[in-house]
């Protein structure tokens, strides 16, 4: 979570602190003690009992009055959500509308997608003001290398005035269970196309959409996802790059997205309450909503992190774990107010989620309510002597829970989350005091430490493969497609070259370190040069050069001194698969190195580091950097 500034008389920081929450989890958790009051924007929503029934053996319908909800049974899939008029919201022309999915497989296996289709239903809890009901599968060893090996309960829960629907579930693998690999874990919706055709996604990421249609006659790019429109059927949209990546969005924002029909006005939206369930911390990114139309609801995911980031269990190892609940919302407007009117209220429908968290409805013994959560207060400082001698607050840092590993292990921690913690207990750590990575002062330094790429030069994108949604805002302009092959343009005879004291990261820094397209699908490895002028060099204590990267995509990083043919002096080796080149990001996992540099290699005067990523089979191999720093040797 967020930390904020202390008082200046104590000095505190408080923190709730959530059972089953890990490390840089942003949460949100002061639960309001009064009923949710949901309505349209501007009207007052009567609020009738809820009603459950079974209309066949196939088939059980919810309805509070206002949304009429339609579950295959035992499944529990969603094949339809009455609404405002529209007999489904959903696309009736497909099967699969809304569902839970598992990417999955066996170790040295294909991937396999499961639905995680139910086997049997039951009702939870019934009663004029909520009905929660469960589909349930339990596996056996019977079904495998056809299922996924694990014990499934998708649970429903509609309550009275609220026009929508809970979702979360509960998944579980036994002891002494077959090894599995999980790459990802969702909710879909797929919407009725003739309705949806408006995304948002945040205040400034809004816009009318291509239709799948338009996707499936495009053509296709270098990057599989990405098409270029070339005959849509609005033909605002010929000529434009279209890709589900562009879309993403870090959890830590990722808190309501969505879809917009004009006719009749009515909005569905994905609201997340929390990120105690999600994998990967405030800045892990991942899919939101996208061309379809579809709405997703990403719970684990691989993307812009690769393989470190799945769920892999070995030798019979245990495992359960609650995900959401999360909302699908629903809301409507005369047809007289502008449709934007429906995003305002979405975020404000978000707002009075947060504030409600942790829920106090879900019934299930394996999600802790507020009584069963405890709370953890204490201060947080950072110590850098090379900075200042006094502690610094930790205002601008994320604070959460993780299991004891290796610095920055919470980034792909995905399993032993299980936390101890007696009802209502209150847990004072006192001060806690980072002290950073330094061993002497900075000679000089290279971006800023805050494990993007974003701060450097971002080149403009080709006018033929452009996304109009991220011509004008500047924080966004690295979504655009294509901007890896903008370097052989700037640079193309010779690598880039950056001089200490003279050049400017924001302009003389490129984004990303690709390799060089030579053409015919040939590409080269690229090395990049830091100059820099040393008026004296210490021959006794090593110099430290540390590199942050922001990404890696199938890469090797190799770092020579003042010679670019001698031996490397530090090299990553292979490292990467968070695609986030490719995939419009600005981050992937971070990596920090610290590299010792004798002053035998150095010289008085000018001083060169050549940094080379030497991988070059394909496109989109490359690094993003993060930060890079040079310090001299310790002054003790």
């Amino acid at each position: 979570m967020k930390v904020e500034a202390p008082r200046k008389k104590s000095g505190r920081v408080i923190f709730q602190v959530l059972l089953l929450h890990f490390l840089l989890q942003s949460v949100h958790s002061q639960k309001s003690q009064n009923k949710l009051n949901i309505t349209k924007p501007g009207q007052n929503i009567p609020t009738p009992t809820v009603q459950l029934r079974r209309v066949s053996h196939d088939k059980v319908v919810v309805d509070n009055g206002i949304i009429q909800v339609t579950f295959s049974s035992p499944q529990g899939l969603i094949t339809g959500i009455k609404y405002n008029g529209i007999d489904n919201v959903l696309d009736d022309d497909i099967d699969d509308r809304g569902y839970w999915d598992v990417v999955w497989h066996e170790p040295g296996k294909k991937d396999q997608t499961d639905k995680l289709e139910g086997t049997k239903f039951e009702i939870i809890t019934q009663n004029e003001e909520q009905v929660e009901i469960s589909f349930t599968r339990t596996w056996t060893i019977s079904k495998r290398g056809s299922l996924v090996p694990l014990n499934v309960d998708k649970r429903y829960i509609i309550r009275s005035g609220v026009s929508g629907i809970y979702m979360y579930g509960v998944l579980e693998r036994l002891e002494g269970w077959p090894d599995v690999d999980m790459d990802q874990i969702r909710i879909v919706f797929k919407l009725n196309p003739q309705k949806f055709d408006f995304m948002a996604i945040s205040d400034d990421r809004q816009r009318s959409m291509p239709s799948m249609a338009d996707r499936d006659n495009a053509k296709p790019l270098a990057y599989k996802e990405a098409v270029l429109l070339t005959n849509p059927s609005n033909p605002m949209f010929k000529g434009e790059v279209d890709d589900k990546y562009m879309y993403s969005m870090e959890d830590k924002d990722n808190n309501v997205h969505g879809w917009i029909s004009s006719d009749p006005p009515v909005g569905f939206w994905m609201i997340t309450p929390s990120d105690e369930f999600r994998l990967g911390g405030p800045i892990k990114q991942d899919l939101t909503s996208h061309a379809g139309p579809i709405t997703l609801s990403m719970f684990t995911s691989t993307h812009y992190a690769g393989k470190e980031m799945r769920m892999d269990y070995r030798n019979g190892e245990p495992w359960k774990k609650v995900f959401g609940p999360v909302l699908a919302y629903l809301n409507s407007v005369s047809p007289k107010d502008s449709t934007l009117r429906l995003w305002r209220d979405a975020k404000r429908q978000m707002a009075a989620e947060v504030k409600s968290w942790p829920y106090d409805f879900v019934n299930s013994e394996d999600y802790p309510l507020s009584h069963q959560r405890g709370t953890l207060q204490g201060q947080f400082y950072v110590k850098d002597s090379y900075v200042s001698s006094l502690r610094i607050y930790g205002k601008y840092a994320f604070v959460g829970l993780a299991p004891v590993g290796e610095a920055g292990s919470w980034q792909t921690e995905s399993k032993k989350r299980e936390i101890h913690n007696r009802e209502c207990s209150q847990i004072d750590v006192g001060p806690i005091v980072y002290e950073p990575p330094r061993n002497g002062p900075t000679l000089w330094e290279i971006g800023v430490p805050d494990r993007t790429a974003g701060e450097f030069y971002i080149p403009d994108p080709y006018p033929t493969l452009m996304n109009k949604l991220y011509v004008n805002p500047l924080q966004d302009r690295f979504r655009q497609y294509g901007l890896w092959d903008r370097y052989a343009d700037l640079y193309p005879q010779n690598d880039l070259i950056y001089t200490v004291g003279v050049s400017d990261y924001r302009r003389d820094w490129f984004f990303a370190h690709v390799v060089r397209d030579v053409g015919n699908d040939t590409f080269n490895p690229t090395t990049w040069q830091i100059i820099f002028n040393l008026k004296n060099v210490n021959r006794v204590g090593p110099y430290t050069l540390r590199i942050a990267l922001a990404s890696a995509a199938d890469s090797e990083l190799q770092v020579r001194i003042n010679n670019p043919n001698s031996d490397h002096i530090f090299t990553t080796g292979l490292i990467g698969k968070d695609n986030a080149i490719a995939r419009h990001g600005i981050h992937g996992l971070y990596r920090l190195y610290s590299i010792d540099v004798g002053g035998d290699l150095l010289s008085v005067g000018d001083n060169t580091i050549y940094l080379t990523q030497s991988r070059s089979v394909a496109r989109f191999q490359g690094v993003m950097y993060d930060y890079i720093r040079l310090e001299s040797p310790s002054r003790t």
